[in-house]
């Protein structure tokens, strides 16, 4: 972790106003476990709000299929040295099929060996756009050739969806939750 301690520290559920709790579809004095990242956001409501319909978006209703998208969420939270970002969807991921070797692989990027061509393409294709904020000719050529003009769509969004809440985790000082890996060894 960047942080060792948050600089905004988590609401308790009891802390948090009516916008808040009704964002998160949660009950004043609720004992059932709230991630670290939306208890800290709950200091703004509106702003978390209007970026939990975004985020649900990105990682719900995408047309990236789940494993692909966990790919490209993985390697972004990598490149961002979110840590927080990297654990929770090292979960995620591994329920949508990706392997720990897999997970690992990540950190090494597109060139890595082991990568089937779709996945050397989209781990290229966040290393572009974390670099540059533009994806290549040849790499969004390649990748046209295997994803619809909605899962290109959708790739450049969750990348970007993902920096931002990598950067937001990173200076906000969001902490692992309990039982949520950090980065592979």
């Amino acid at each position: 972790m960047r942080l060792r301690e948050p600089r905004v520290q988590p609401l308790p559920t009891d802390d948090m106003s009516d916008d808040a709790l009704k964002a998160l579809g949660r009950e004043r004095g609720s004992d059932a476990p709230l991630l670290n990242i939306f208890a800290t956001l709950a200091h703004h409501p509106k702003l978390m709000k209007r970026w939990l319909v975004f985020g649900n978006h990105v990682l719900a209703k995408s047309t990236l299929p789940p494993r692909e998208r966990e790919l490209v969420i993985l390697r972004i939270g990598w490149l961002c040295g979110s840590e927080y970002e990297f654990g929770q969807h090292t979960v995620i991921g591994k329920q949508t099929g990706l392997t720990n070797e897999e997970i690992k692989r990540i950190t090494q990027g597109p060139e890595a060996p082991g990568w089937s061509q779709l996945d050397s393409l989209l781990l290229q294709a966040v290393d572009e756009l974390h670099a540059d904020a533009f994806v290549s000719d040849a790499t969004w050529k390649a990748l046209s050739e295997q994803l619809s003009t909605e899962q290109l769509i959708d790739l450049v969004f969750a990348v970007g969806q993902y920096n931002l809440v990598s950067m937001a985790l990173n200076t906000l000082g969001v902490q692992l939750d309990d039982g949520v890996p950090g980065f592979p060894d």
